[in-house]
C-alpha cells in the first residue's frame, strides 16, 4: 500500500514523535537515525532532510514534548475556578505520580544537557516556563486572599524541585519510595508552601 503524502508540517511532526518514542525506549545516546527512520519505514536520508543531524533531530524532539506539555499546564492553569484548584490539578498532574507521561525522557534529557547546548536551552526554557507560570497562578491566589506566600517564584521553585527530585527516584530507583507516598509529601509541601497546613486538599 502506498504512503500517504504529508505535508513538510505533517512528515517533521510524525517524525518527532517517532524520535520521542525511540529516546524514550533506547536513550539519546544509543538511538539513531536509523532507529527513527526504521520505525516509520522511511529512509534515513528523509530523516536527514528535515533535521541535518541527529543532535539537531534530538533537540527538535524535545522541545516539541516541552510544548505538548506545555500545552496541557496552560489548560490546567487556564481553568475557570479558584487559582488553588488550578494550582494542585496542576501540581498533581505533573506530579511523578500523576498523568503527565515523558518522565523518562525528561531525565535522559537533564542528563545529555550537561553536554549538548542546544539541549540545554531547550530543558532550560521548559523549566523556566514551567516556574512562571506556577509562580503566575500563585500570585492570583495571594491576591485573591485564597492562601499566603510572600514569595511566589521562590515557591515554583521549591515546588518543582521536589516533583523533579521524586520524578528521578520513582523513575530511576524502582522501589525507593511507594507511589503513594510521593504523592503524600506534594500534597503537604503544597499545603506548607501556601500556608495551608491541616486544610484537607480540594
Amino acid at each position: 500500500m502506498a504512503r500517504v503524502r504529508l505535508t513538510v508540517a505533517e512528515r517533521r511532526e510524525e517524525l518527532l514523535r517517532a524520535a520521542i518514542e525511540q529516546i524514550e525506549a533506547r536513550g539519546v545516546a544509543a538511538v539513531r537515525i536509523a532507529d527513527v527512520a526504521s520505525a516509520l519505514g522511511v529512509s534515513n536520508a528523509l530523516v536527514l532532510y528535515h533535521f541535518s543531524t541527529k543532535e539537531k533531530l534530538v533537540a527538535a524532539a524535545f522541545t516539541y514534548a516541552a510544548e505538548d506539555d506545555l500545552a496541557q499546564l496552560r489548560k490546567l492553569l487556564g481553568r475557570r475556578t479558584s487559582a488553588l484548584r488550578r494550582l494542585r490539578s496542576a501540581v498533581r498532574w505533573y506530579a511523578p505520580t500523576g498523568q503527565a507521561k515523558g518522565w523518562r525522557l525528561w531525565i535522559e534529557g537533564w542528563a545529555v544537557a550537561l553536554r549538548e547546548p542546544a539541549l540545554r536551552e531547550v530543558t532550560r526554557d521548559l523549566d523556566r516556563r514551567w516556574k512562571a507560570a506556577l509562580a503566575e497562578v500563585i500570585a492570583e491566589g495571594v491576591a485573591a486572599g485564597e492562601f499566603r506566600c510572600p514569595d511566589p517564584e521562590t515557591t515554583a521553585l521549591r515546588l518543582t524541585a521536589l516533583l523533579d527530585g521524586l520524578a528521578v527516584q520513582l523513575t530511576s530507583y524502582a522501589g525507593a519510595v511507594a507511589r503513594s507516598r510521593a504523592q503524600e509529601w506534594v500534597d503537604e509541601a503544597l499545603a506548607r508552601e501556601l500556608g495551608l497546613d491541616g486544610a484537607r486538599p480540594a
